[in-house]
């Protein structure tokens, strides 16, 4: 892939009544998926969720689902910069109705799956936040879907909030290859929001001969992919926070999150 194929600037991956549409045919690999739906008050969209597992997570405003016979009511939130939000899972297999009556912007992180599990509401006061890192490394992580936190087959997803001026994502890390107990091979998708605009910086380098190798300035709707390869930092322009949703899934059978840190950077206190 070319560092233009990994960096998807907002609007180039524009498709239908996505903002935002990359499955994983667009993205060249086998599980993640991301796509951004906006809709304006009163619309709704019909969507079927296929051979993939899908949460539905507000970036702004909320809506109401309909899959599997559940109605779900999601408040969502003004803004991504906001706080937490509720979210619903969608499995596989379904066909599902999502309607906003205010409007919104609302996305919809997939991975492709085997087992069928329930839908479900996820509420936003169980969603666990943690701050990682120290000083300028410092953000505030929140594990809405990570692997330990909400029940998926292979969907890992969580947000992460840079404050301005700070970095992220950070020491550069990978998840590319199957090792048993140390690292765990995820395909990556990350979002961007930037809060009142301007640029963001992410930086994957290459971990193989080959690999991924991308130094893009993002903006807010940009998307980068990474298939392989250390990634970070992420850098949030000075007075900007940086909002990013990483969506991941891999071959693995075990749900799990394991990586490992590039050994040209120290880790005391920055992860």
């Amino acid at each position: 892939m070319t560092e233009r194929q990994l960096h998807v600037p907002a609007g180039e991956a524009a498709h239908g009544p996505y903002a935002l549409r990359i499955d994983p045919e667009r993205a060249g690999w086998g599980y993640s998926a991301l796509r951004v739906l906006d809709l304006a008050p009163g619309e709704s969209h019909l969507f079927a969720t296929g051979d993939s597992e899908w949460i539905l997570l507000p970036l702004t405003g909320g809506c109401t689902v309909l899959a599997d016979g559940e109605c779900i009511e999601l408040l969502g939130r003004e803004s991504v910069f906001s706080g937490v939000t509720d979210f619903a899972y969608l499995p596989r297999d379904a066909h599902t109705q999502i309607a906003s009556g205010a409007g919104g912007r609302f996305a919809l992180a997939g991975a492709r799956c085997e087992r069928r599990l329930p839908a479900r509401h996820g509420p936003a006061p169980e969603v666990p936040v943690e701050t990682r890192g120290s000083g300028t490394c410092a953000r505030e992580v929140r594990n809405f879907a990570a692997a330990d936190t909400f029940d998926c087959d292979r969907l890992i997803a969580v947000e992460v909030i840079t404050p301005g001026g700070h970095w992220s994502s950070y020491p550069p890390h990978k998840h590319d290859e199957r090792l048993p107990g140390e690292e765990t091979e995820l395909e990556e998708i990350y979002y961007f929001e930037i809060e009142g605009g301007g640029p963001g910086y992410q930086r994957v380098s290459p971990s193989r001969p080959g690999g991924a190798d991308v130094l893009a300035e993002v903006r807010s709707g940009d998307a980068v992919l990474v298939p392989d390869g250390w990634h970070g930092p992420s850098i949030a322009p000075p007075g900007h926070a940086m909002y990013y949703l990483n969506v991941m899934a891999g071959p693995s059978d075990e749900r799990e999150w394991k990586i490992r840190f590039h050994p040209d950077h120290r880790t005391e206190g920055y992860r």
